[in-house]
């Protein structure tokens, strides 16, 4: 579905399962995060009035998203915790290259699909595999709408790499590097632990 190289297990699904208020928590600061970063690309390329447009769209989902998972956080009689860290994202931060500006850019708009792509595939698993059947159904459409965010952010890259930079080749790497981080993950009741 998203050329990840290696499939959450999804017996995963059952350690989430087994702490549902963790996981909507773990959750719903990710699409915190995911709104953060798309204002901060926007930051980051106010000249791109396209492109503003779209991030400005997808931080408003994000939030949208953030609001519904704390909605269900507090119809089951949860509170939502404090902000979760992400070893996850910060193994794959590390990965990206420097260069100019806009070489930045271009690496953060894949640092962006490639944690959108394994967040959908997460939600696909969850979906799939939980029998809380509220969840399983409210994982489903948000993977679906998820998935957007995934492309946008590769068509973004496409969009914005300058003459010589091989987007294809630079998002093959990131697959292969996100394997090999995902490996040592999926033991824990977060979305990418």
């Amino acid at each position: 579905m998203f050329r990840l190289k290696l499939p959450t297990d999804p017996r995963w699904a059952n350690i989430a399962e087994g702490n549902l208020e963790e996981i909507l928590t773990d959750h719903a600061w990710c699409e915190i995060k995911a709104a953060s970063n798309a204002m901060m690309l926007i930051n980051l390329l106010p000249e791109f009035t396209e492109i503003t447009t779209e991030l400005t769209s997808i931080a408003k989902e994000e939030l949208d998203h953030f609001e519904q998972v704390h909605e269900i956080i507090k119809a089951r009689g949860w509170v939502l915790g404090r902000e979760r860290k992400d070893s996850y994202v910060n193994d794959l931060f590390k990965f990206m290259k420097p260069g100019n500006r806009k070489h930045l850019i271009v690496e953060r708009m894949l640092f962006a699909a490639m944690i959108e792509a394994r967040s959908c595939e997460r939600f696909k698993v969850l979906s799939d595999n939980i029998k809380d059947e509220e969840l399983a159904k409210f994982y489903r459409e948000l993977m679906i709408s998820e998935a957007n965010h995934y492309t946008s952010f590769l068509q973004f890259a496409h969009e914005l790499a300058e003459e010589g930079y091989d987007v294809k080749k630079r998002w093959e790497e990131w697959l292969e590097f996100e394997a090999e981080v995902i490996a040592s993950y999926g033991k824990s009741e977060t979305i990418h632990g």
